[in-house]
C-alpha cells in the first residue's frame, strides 16, 4: 500500500507547488501591469505561464522522484524522461521569454515613433532575430536532450575530432541554405526590404507580407502569394517603392489624333485632379511626347502620396480623359484611314 501511495503524494505535492507557485506570479504579474500600463510587458509574460508551470513541475518530480521509492528497474527510465521534458520545456520557456521581450519592444517603439519606415524596418529585424534565436534555442535544446543518452556521448566525441571535415562537407551541401540565411541576415540588418514595403519582382506588383531566414512573401494585388529566396534580393535588382519617401509619380499616355485639343486637355486634366482625392497636389501636368504620320503620344502627370494611391489615380485620370474625349472631342481619338479600292475597267473583248 505504502509503494502504491507514495508516488501519488509526492507527484500531487508536486502539481499542488506548481499550482501555487503558478498563480502566484501571474498575479504578481497583474499587479505590477496594472501599475506600468506604458509597457506591455508584464501581460506578455503571462503567455510564459504554461512553459514555466512545465519546467517547474517536472524539475520537482526530477528532484523528487527518489522519494517515491520507484523500483530500480523504472527509476532510470523515469529520471531520463522527466530530464528530456525539463530540457524541452525550458527551450519552450526561454523562447517564449524572448518573443515577449521582443514583442515589448516593438509596441513601446510604435507607438512613439512617428516614421512609418522606421518602424517596419524596426518590425524585420526583431522578426529575423526572434526567428534566429528560436532556431539557436532548438538546436541546443535538442543537441542537449541527444547527449543526455551515454551512446550518443561517445558519438559527439567523435563527430567533435572531425568536425572540420564535417564543416567543410556540411558547408558544401548547404551552400544554398547557408546562403539564403545570411542574405536574410543582410535583408534584416541592411535596410534593402521591409514588411509592409511595396515591391515589384519579376514584373509582378505586391508588398512584402512575410521576412523569414530562408525566404520572402510577396502578396500581389490580386492576392497571390510569391514565394522567392531571400537570395534573389540580394543578387537580383528589384523595385522598392516604398524605401525613404513613399511617394510617387504616375504617368498616362494616350495616343491621340494631331488634332486633339491639347490646352482643353490640360484644363480638363486639372479639373480631374481637384476632384480626386488621392491627388496629394504635389505637381500635375500634360504635355505631348511624341508624333508620328498618324497619332501624337500625350502624357498626362499626376503625384500621390504611395504606390496604391498612384494606380487608383491612373485609372481615374485614364478613365475619365477618354470619356471627356469620347463625348466632347470624337475627333480627337484615333483615327484609320482607309481607301476603297476601286474595280479595274473591263477588258473589251476581241
Amino acid at each position: 500500500m505504502e509503494s502504491t501511495l507514495r508516488p501519488v503524494v509526492v507527484v500531487g505535492a508536486a502539481v499542488a507547488l506548481t499550482l501555487l507557485v503558478g498563480w502566484i506570479g501571474d498575479r504578481i504579474l497583474r499587479s505590477v501591469d496594472a501599475r506600468h500600463p506604458e509597457t506591455p510587458l508584464w501581460d506578455l509574460l503571462r503567455r510564459c505561464r504554461l512553459p514555466s508551470q512545465v519546467v517547474l513541475l517536472t524539475a520537482l518530480l526530477r528532484g523528487a522522484y527518489h522519494a517515491a521509492h520507484v523500483e530500480d528497474a523504472h527509476a532510470a527510465a523515469i529520471g531520463q524522461a522527466l530530464t528530456l521534458v525539463l530540457i524541452a520545456a525550458s527551450g519552450w520557456l526561454l523562447v517564449r521569454v524572448a518573443a515577449a521581450v521582443i514583442d515589448s519592444s516593438y509596441a513601446r517603439y510604435a507607438a512613439t515613433a512617428h516614421s512609418v519606415p522606421k518602424i517596419r524596418r524596426l518590425r524585420t529585424q526583431l522578426t529575423l532575430i526572434q526567428r534566429v534565436l528560436t532556431a539557436i534555442v532548438s538546436v541546443i535544446a535538442v543537441a542537449s536532450m541527444l547527449f543526455t543518452f551515454p551512446e550518443m556521448r561517445t558519438v559527439g566525441a567523435s563527430v567533435l575530432a572531425s568536425a572540420g571535415i564535417i564543416g567543410i562537407v556540411a558547408g558544401v551541401a548547404a551552400q544554398s541554405t547557408l546562403s539564403n540565411l545570411f542574405a536574410g541576415l543582410q535583408i534584416a540588418f541592411g535596410d534593402m526590404v521591409r514588411i509592409g514595403d511595396t515591391v515589384v519582382v519579376d514584373g509582378e506588383w505586391g508588398e512584402v507580407e512575410e521576412i523569414t531566414l530562408t525566404y520572402l512573401s510577396v502578396r500581389t494585388w490580386d492576392e497571390r502569394r510569391i514565394t522567392m529566396p531571400v537570395s534573389y534580393f540580394t543578387s537580383k535588382p528589384f523595385e522598392n517603392w516604398s524605401r525613404g519617401d513613399p511617394r510617387m509619380t504616375g504617368v498616362v499616355l494616350l495616343h491621340l489624333d494631331h488634332a486633339a485639343p491639347i490646352d482643353l486637355m490640360r484644363k480638363r486634366l486639372l479639373e480631374i485632379l481637384e476632384q480626386a482625392a488621392e491627388w496629394d497636389h504635389r505637381a500635375w501636368g500634360l504635355v505631348v511626347l511624341d508624333s508620328t504620320p498618324t497619332t501624337i503620344q500625350v502624357r498626362a502627370l499626376a503625384t500621390a502620396k504611395d504606390a496604391g494611391d498612384i494606380f487608383t489615380l491612373r485609372c481615374i485620370v485614364r478613365e475619365q480623359l477618354i470619356d471627356w474625349l469620347r463625348t466632347d472631342h470624337p475627333y480627337a481619338l484615333p483615327r484609320v484611314s482607309v481607301r476603297l479600292e476601286e474595280d479595274p475597267p473591263p477588258t473589251p473583248s476581241p
